[in-house]
């Protein structure tokens, strides 16, 4: 299934498992590095110990020298201020936000769509002695509908992925698990970005940005964010572009 702009679908029924399964056959391929991408079924096939030295080299160079502008900063940021709190990473990936809060002592339950990324993750919180990891495969909606109530839902890259109709159906079961006065903390691709790489349509636009076999990007501004979060309210913390337009970042509080 590959989406075509403009065209409406749903999460639900067979269609909505088509939808989970043309994001899962593109992201067990992810970022190991700014620059560099790897499978995690590859990544499995090596030992603890040469896992765990190519984890820490690889969110070293991520968050460090140059990259701390890129990922570093919110790092930085957030780890001290959610200490304690139980955080709902959205598309978690290797784990390198979850891991670097888990060791700040947040308390993160991981989901992502594909298997592997999940079960690399665990494989590291094991290495490293974190207990305060978790993980839950999104094999469609109703996969979260056990997991309780966040103080933080995080979505670092992962919304901006599926056109805007289906993303605001998971928004709306994600808004379940977030406890009022929570944060929704969520990372897009803004316009202007969109408009520097010639406009492509959204189903073209995901191999620009993300590069071969990336069915789906769509630019996000703060009205997008918040509509697909109506009609509950927000109070905006942050709202901003960074690293020369490449990503923009939303940070908003619960109301009520």
């Amino acid at each position: 299934m590959i989406w075509k702009s403009r065209h409406k679908t749903s999460w639900g029924g067979q269609a909505g498992r088509r939808a989970f399964e043309t994001l899962r056959q593109k992201w067990g391929e992810v970022p190991i590095s700014s620059q560099e991408r790897a499978h995690s079924v590859d990544l499995l096939r090596l030992p603890d110990s040469e896992l765990l030295e190519v984890f820490d080299a690889s969110l070293t160079e991520q968050t460090t020298g140059e990259n701390f502008a890129i990922r570093g900063w919110y790092h930085e940021l957030y780890a001290r201020q959610f200490r304690g709190q139980r955080m709902l990473d959205v598309g978690s990936g290797l784990g390198f936000d979850a891991i670097a809060f888990a060791r700040a002592g947040v308390n993160v339950t991981c989901v992502d769509v594909v298997r592997e990324n999940l079960t690399v993750v665990k494989r590291l919180a094991d290495g490293l002695g974190l207990t305060t990891i978790k993980t839950t495969l999104l094999q469609d909606l109703t996969s979260i509908e056990g997991l309780g109530q966040y103080d933080v839902i995080w979505a670092n890259g992962s919304l901006h992925h599926a056109p805007a109709d289906l993303v605001t159906a998971e928004c709306q079961s994600l808004l379940q698990h977030l406890r009022p006065g929570g944060r929704w903390i969520q990372l897009a691709y803004p316009k202007a970005r969109w408009e520097r790489e010639g406009r492509l349509p959204f189903d073209q636009w995901g191999e620009k940005t993300d590069g071969a076999g990336t069915p789906w990007a769509e630019w996000k501004d703060l009205e997008a964010v918040l509509g697909q979060l109506s009609p509950v309210k927000f109070r905006i913390l942050l709202a901003l572009n960074f690293h020369d337009d490449d990503f923009n970042w939303f940070d908003l509080q619960r109301v009520g």
